[in-house]
């Protein structure tokens, strides 16, 4: 078995589609240990606040099997593929990690690069695995978090997601 994170984030209706991709999530990779829901600005665009958090789950599937069902998923809350890469949606869910791999291709590139960029990536996954190590950097998510410049606007946010 192999760990992998995956963030989760959207900014149409987000308590609503945050639950749909966590209860999803769950129905196939139970259990899931789930990070605490940030808001934060939209980045890229001018839009509504974006909730964001990160999820961790064990499995034996490969990378390019989870993000076709991740895409199934936002395809279920609405989402559709093709529009600007900074935009509102109702549902982004994307793989983090997946275990210590490190790779460009195929896709998706192991690890993501947000996870370095953005406080919306970064603090989550330092919430929820602490200890972990990032597969290039070398350092734990807490130490990353640690050394982060800014919080990103970052709003701690209290969203039942258990199920």
């Amino acid at each position: 078995m192999t760990r992998a994170y995956v963030s989760i984030g959207s900014n149409i209706e987000p308590a609503r589609h945050v639950r749909h991709a966590v209860a999803a999530l769950r129905e196939r990779f139970d259990p899931l240990a789930i990070s605490p829901v940030y808001e934060t600005p939209a980045v890229g665009f001018d839009g509504d606040n974006f909730y964001n958090l990160v999820v961790g789950f064990d499995t034996e599937l490969p990378p390019e099997r989870l993000t076709e069902i991740f895409h199934a998923i936002e395809a279920e809350a609405g989402r559709r593929r093709g529009g600007k890469r900074f935009s509102a949606r109702t549902l982004d869910i994307d793989l983090l990690t997946w275990g210590d791999t490190v790779r460009e291709s195929p896709p998706p590139a192991l690890p993501r690069g947000e996870i370095l960029k953005y406080a919306f990536v970064l603090k989550p996954l330092a919430d929820l695995a602490p200890a972990a190590v990032h597969p290039t950097a070398g350092r734990t998510y807490a130490e990353l978090w640690h050394g982060f410049t800014g919080d990103g606007g970052l709003q701690r946010r209290d969203l039942a997601l258990e199920g």
